[in-house]
């Protein structure tokens, strides 16, 4: 049994509701976010709520349920004590210097490199500054290049700024250095501009994967060789599940020359926060601050910036980061336990060390369109890996919306229903 109240065990109700007090316990809310039984509805409110009866596994986010709220709520009280009126004007362009500082701190001492509130700049997620940096690194026409498994989100934000994205191959470690050498030198040769690469190197999306750090050197040497920017997507640095060395970021272990390196508190606290941070050289990090997006509005979330400051300050986010973790891990076990009994049939998953996500690979002959189809049957949604650039024999699955029962339930419902449906691939 899990330590706070999970699942579908309640429902949630607004902060400062009649009945706020009867679904919270240690600070957190339960169950993934229905539109029933609650006093307003959810619709107009949050981009995705979890459709009734039905195990939704595709969302890659933390549930409602897995959100410190009493700890953010009260985070945001003592900066608004703190700062008074500050904390709701137009922040210092790079951010504030409480929440830059505290995030360079934190580099620093996990990383062991030299890191000051300079190399910060405070962002609106990662989402909001690939865009930017998507506009001011590249042109119209430009190529990018990505992993060939590759989060499709960020793609589709390269794509609409009128990016080129070429895809470079990658294995179990990650992309490919000698692809990626290859790549850049074809694309010079055909006189087109490579603007920069873009990776999730650790505890990759959709894979969930980590990049080993002898690959993360090698792919450093080639875009260093090429003169080639890198854009490291750290969204789920935060979430590593199990015991064991951590790899250092691209970014650090280039101390940070020609990597820029994204990390967001969406992943790890809350989405809704819209709160980011970029690492990078002081140089680059002035360059971007000068902006007119930054000139214009200054920190895109000073009052959120402020409040995430004093959790980093006064341990608040760590503490929750102890709490966090070990759930993850459970739900992360149960589907993974509950989807052995595929594998007979030529299912594979490898256990992410991390992240949020769990790769499929379906065995030759039975497709994605045919997964995600029995999958529906049963009751249970999951994301067709041709999203995320699979040739259609994959799927992923997100554990971060279901407490460990839900999770191990939908895992059983999909053994059963995927080695059913390949019976005759077997014969």
């Amino acid at each position: 049994m899990e330590d706070f109240p999970e699942g579908d065990r309640g429902s949630e109700y607004p902060m400062g509701s009649d009945r706020e007090s009867e679904v919270m316990e240690e600070g957190y809310l339960r169950g993934p976010l229905k539109e029933t039984d609650r006093p307003w509805r959810l619709s107009g409110i949050v981009q995705q709520v979890s459709p009734d009866g039905r195990c939704d596994l595709g969302p890659g986010y933390l549930a409602s349920n897995l959100v410190p709220v009493t700890d953010v709520a009260r985070a945001y009280q003592v900066a608004l004590a703190r700062y008074g009126a500050a904390a709701l004007s137009y922040g210092h362009n790079q951010g504030p210097l409480p929440l830059r500082a505290a995030v360079a701190a934190r580099i620093a001492l996990a990383e062991g490199v030299d890191c000051d509130a300079r190399h910060v700049l405070v962002t609106a997620g990662t989402s909001q500054m690939l865009d930017v940096l998507a506009g001011v690194l590249g042109a119209p026409g430009d190529t990018v290049l990505v992993e060939a498994l590759h989060y499709d989100l960020g793609v589709r934000i390269l794509r609409d700024r009128g990016l080129t994205v070429r895809a470079v191959e990658m294995d179990e470690s990650g992309m490919d250095p000698g692809a990626l050498d290859l790549a850049v030198r074809d694309e010079r040769a055909a006189g087109r501009r490579v603007a920069l690469a873009y990776l999730v190197p650790t505890f990759h999306n959709p894979t969930g994967r980590l990049m080993p750090a002898e690959r993360r050197r090698s792919l450093l040497d080639v875009a260093a060789r090429h003169g080639l920017v890198v854009v490291e997507d750290d969204a789920y640095g935060e979430l590593g599940l199990d015991d064991g060395p951590r790899c250092p970021s691209l970014a650090t272990m280039s101390a940070f020359r020609g990597v820029i390196r994204l990390g967001t508190f969406s992943k790890s606290l809350a989405p809704g926060l819209r709160l980011g941070w970029l690492a990078a050289d002081p140089g680059t990090t002035a360059r971007l601050a000068g902006l007119g997006l930054f000139d214009s509005g200054g920190c895109p979330n000073q009052v959120a910036a402020l409040a995430v400051a004093g959790l980093l300050e006064d341990g608040g986010y760590d503490r929750h980061l102890a709490r966090l973790r070990p759930w993850l891990a459970r739900r992360r076990d149960a589907l993974l336990d509950a989807l052995r009994g595929c594998r007979p049939a030529g299912f594979h998953v490898a256990p992410p060390r991390g992240g949020l996500f769990l790769w499929v690979r379906l065995p030759p002959g039975y497709g994605e369109q045919a997964a995600t189809a029995d999958a529906a049957r049963v009751g249970v949604s999951v994301t067709p890996g041709s999203r995320f650039g699979a040739d259609g024999d994959a799927v992923r699955l997100a554990y971060g919306q279901y407490d460990p029962e839900r999770l191990s339930a939908a895992g059983a419902a999909l053994t059963d229903a995927w080695n059913s449906a390949t019976k005759c691939f077997r014969r």
